[in-house]
């Protein structure tokens, strides 16, 4: 029997066919729910981040408002540290019958789904920060999983496309986070309860056409305690490529990260935006826009020349680019084009970067953990970007200090991708 076709997209090796490497292009059903889950899980995540979760910190304690939403979003992205690498080991050893990856994008979704609608009702900010975590735990499992499954049945050739797609379906479930939160009109509870609904919707599709090859348990290495929590660590010395192509993403990340988390209050305390929550959704909407452009033009355009690195340097300059914008011109025309110019370079970024990372995999055993591992690099930026920016922003000179501080950390994320040797 081959299986050398358009359902799998695989050719049988003799490690199994769930550790083959792909060599036919995937189905567009396929695609579409790499998007739609990627739209959902994402819509989960920034709902609560751009809007949700500061009005609900507001609610709390107006006056403290910053130090909640700090500590509520670093423990929850402190949680998605261990649940993304975590997840991805777990699906590397799974043998379902529905295959390695989909069990554990039902459990994630199913956990998200259970902390978000618990978010509705949170009475107290300690409730509110382990509901989120909850939310971390379970969207950061599914993202592993959905994560791995593009190296596992996407050839090379492709995977600048889908990863151009599977990044417009972050980007749709950005701008439907902050849709969310514009519509709900500070009714957080009710937002909340949305995010929990497209976080479904967007599961169910994958459900049904993930075409999820099954792993043979006797492909399966043998489990020791000891080998599974070394095979966390991956050495930069044996991995080099893999090391730097981690260290750039965590940067860009970084200063990515420096430049959204207080976006809501600096519409509100820097730029005096009459409706703050509002005006997020506009510039996401513009930022949205232009990534999802971007992200398909760059994914198609890096897979017609062959290379990577050029692409991620020059995206990475052009987002520090727009947090300059934000530092020095904190008015709403400059926070237009800051969004402008964050979403061109955004777009770009995570279409190629995310290739780039797929081709410096150490393992095809290890797809769901090595992915996770790489996630740790968009997971760790959430933990350490409201430790920069809360002291930045109430003592070390505000918005300025901030968006500055944003550049110059993302910039040297582009410098440090000339390290890496074995992608073009």
């Amino acid at each position: 029997m081959s299986f050398n076709d358009a359902n799998t997209g695989l050719t049988p090796a003799p490690g199994g066919l769930a550790l083959a490497e792909p060599t036919v292009n995937v189905r567009h059903r396929w695609t579409a729910s790499i998007v739609l889950v990627n739209v959902g899980i994402n819509a989960a995540f920034f709902g609560p981040i751009q809007v949700l979760l500061g009005q609900q910190a507001m609610h709390f304690s107006p006056e403290e408002k910053e130090g909640i939403l700090a500590l509520v979003t670093g423990a929850g992205a402190a949680v998605s540290l261990v649940a993304n690498p975590l997840f991805g080991a777990f699906s590397d050893r799974t043998t379902s019958r529905f295959g390695r990856r989909v069990p554990w994008v039902f459990i994630g979704a199913l956990l998200g789904t259970i902390g978000l609608v618990g978010l509705a009702g949170a009475p107290s900010v300690a409730a509110m920060m382990l509901l989120w975590c909850l939310v971390q735990l379970g969207c950061n499992g599914a993202l592993a999983a959905t994560t791995a499954a593009i190296p596992d049945q996407v050839p090379v050739r492709q995977r600048g496309s889908i990863g151009g797609m599977a990044s417009m379906g972050t980007v749709l479930g950005i701008l439907m986070g902050a849709a969310i939160g514009a519509v709900v009109a500070g009714n957080f509870s009710l937002g909340f309860i949305i995010c929990a609904v497209g976080l479904v919707v967007g599961m169910v599709p994958y459900l049904f056409f993930a075409s999820d090859p099954v792993l043979d348990a006797k492909d399966k290495a043998p489990f020791t305690w000891l080998n599974f929590v070394s095979g966390f660590w991956i050495s930069p010395r044996k991995y080099p490529d893999f090391a730097w192509a981690w260290i750039t993403r965590f940067l860009v990340n970084v200063g990515n990260h420096l430049v959204t988390l207080y976006l809501l209050f600096f519409l509100t305390d820097a730029v005096h935006h009459e409706d703050p929550a509002f005006g997020v959704l506009v510039l996401t909407g513009i930022y949205a826009i232009l990534t999802l452009i971007t992200a398909v033009i760059g994914g198609r355009w890096t897979d017609k020349v062959g290379r990577r690195k050029p692409f991620v340097i020059a995206s990475s300059a052009i987002i520090a680019l727009a947090a300059l914008i934000l530092a020095f011109f904190p008015t709403w025309i400059g926070a237009l084009a800051g969004a402008a110019v964050l979403g061109i370079g955004y777009g770009v970024y995570l279409a190629v970067d995310f290739a780039l990372l797929t081709q410096v995999l150490p393992s095809s055993a290890s797809r769901g953990k090595d992915m996770g591992v790489i996630n740790v690099a968009n997971s760790l930026p959430q933990v350490i970007a409201p430790i920069i920016a809360w002291p930045l922003v109430t003592i070390l000179g505000g918005y300025v200090t901030l968006y500055v501080t944003a550049a110059v950390i993302g910039l040297l994320g582009a410098v440090f991708v000339v390290k890496i040797k074995g992608v073009d």
